[in-house]
């Protein structure tokens, strides 16, 4: 292909490309011409027939490989048909076996450690117990013109309206699927611990928001050895295997002392204050610090048990900058985005032995890293598990210790 301008859109084109290596996000990476090309729906080392959907006039464009030429021999047959270009975006790797899938997840992670933090750490991706079939437990549809529900095409508002998806919980999509609605508004639908489904629909009627819980509200969970009742559609693990096993790793790595002080950052419900409550015991104390304030009234009922937690409602940063105790353990479990600079450098600040810090995403947790180690922390243990099969999301647990 001979050289473009700066001014030439390559958008609508097909390029025949040599897929190299992943990159975050679900895609791999080409070159053509000196332009990086994020390739979907295709595999390292293969070659591919490839169209171009998105060039926005930069050193990089998107393409979809519409056809392939030189397969991978870790290529498969994807279970659903609408994971395919131009189609639903809410699977990333259903081209790929399952084991080739955790092994490009974690080429990912290697590749954002080395490249945002600047370590050389080798690592696995550890499948969860269910398969990589029927785990998603909840799901955000919205509906058509038509008013069917379905998912938005890959960077797109455009839905596909779904007869089901084989990923997800099966009896918790029924409902959702099988009526019309309200066209554009959301579905909220989760499948909880009890086998029950919960669905509200959010709607907006002259610019102001709208909810209905249509069904359930209140959701079972199993974890930690607990029974929870929670909101629904408050946050709550993904995948149903997830919840327990991140407790375990974080329970082992964060060891808290009999009467230690204990922070538990972003908690959620207190899934995990839960578990270093039990570490501590009555004579310690656990700070579980939530920006929700369903979550909190969740985390407080169901931890009624444990008068060692001590909730505190409100943004992480600025809730710290009012804690003056110095903690044993830290655990955090922030949003995509990460902890950010003011939180790292708070827990920094308070010296503690270990960090234990859950991420849902590599990059994320690879910048706060940095952020740790100019502060005298450094990875002392990592484990990655596949709490997202078939997508390109993948969750990590780091143990950071301070530098001897």
């Amino acid at each position: 292909m001979s050289a473009t301008t700066s001014q030439d859109s390559w958008l609508g084109r097909t390029l025949e490309l040599e897929v190299g290596a992943v990159a975050h996000g679900g895609h791999c990476v080409s070159r053509v011409d000196g332009r990086v090309v994020f390739v979907r729906h295709a595999l390292p080392g293969e070659l591919v027939l490839a169209e171009v959907t998105e060039d926005r006039q930069r050193g990089f464009c998107r393409a979809d490989a519409v056809r392939v030429l030189r397969a991978s021999p870790h290529r498969v047959e994807p279970v659903c048909p609408l994971a395919a270009p131009g189609l639903c975006g809410g699977c990333d790797w259903q081209h790929a076996e399952p084991q080739a899938q955790r092994e490009l997840k974690a080429q990912v992670i290697v590749e954002q450690l080395r490249r945002l933090a600047g370590l050389e750490r080798s690592v696995e991706v550890e499948a969860l117990p269910g398969g990589p079939l029927g785990w998603r437990s909840r799901v955000r549809l919205v509906a058509d013109e038509e008013g069917r529900a379905g998912l938005r095409a890959h960077r797109s508002h455009r839905v596909i309206p779904l007869a089901g998806c084989p990923i997800s919980v099966p009896e918790a999509m029924e409902e959702a699927l099988s009526v019309r609605w309200r066209p554009g508004s959301e579905l909220e639908v989760t499948g909880d611990g009890a086998g029950r489904t919960h669905l509200r629909e959010l709607t907006t009627v002259r610019g102001k928001g709208k909810s209905r819980q249509v069904k359930g509200g209140v959701a079972v969970q199993h974890a930690a050895g607990r029974d929870w009742r929670i909101a629904a559609h408050g946050f709550w693990q993904v995948h149903p295997a997830a919840a327990d096993a991140l407790a375990t790793v974080v329970g082992r790595w964060a060891a808290a002392s009999q009467g230690a002080r204990v922070w538990d950052l972003y908690s959620g419900v207190g899934l995990f204050a839960a578990v270093l409550a039990e570490q501590v015991g009555t004579a310690g104390g656990v700070l579980a610090v939530e920006s929700s304030a369903q979550a909190v009234r969740d985390g407080r009922a169901n931890l009624a048990d444990l008068p060692q937690v001590r909730w505190q409602a409100g943004r992480v940063d600025q809730v710290l900058r009012q804690v003056d105790e110095r903690p044993e353990v830290v655990v955090l479990d922030p949003p995509r985005k990460g902890a950010g600079n003011a939180v790292v450098e708070a827990i920094a600040r308070g010296r503690p032995e270990r960090v234990v810090y859950v991420a849902c995403d590599p990059a994320a947790l690879a910048r706060d890293l940095a952020t740790f180690a100019g502060h005298g922390y450094h990875l002392a243990g990592l484990r990655a598990f596949d709490a997202f099969p078939m997508t390109h999301h993948v969750e990590c647990v780091a143990l950071l210790s301070p530098a001897k």
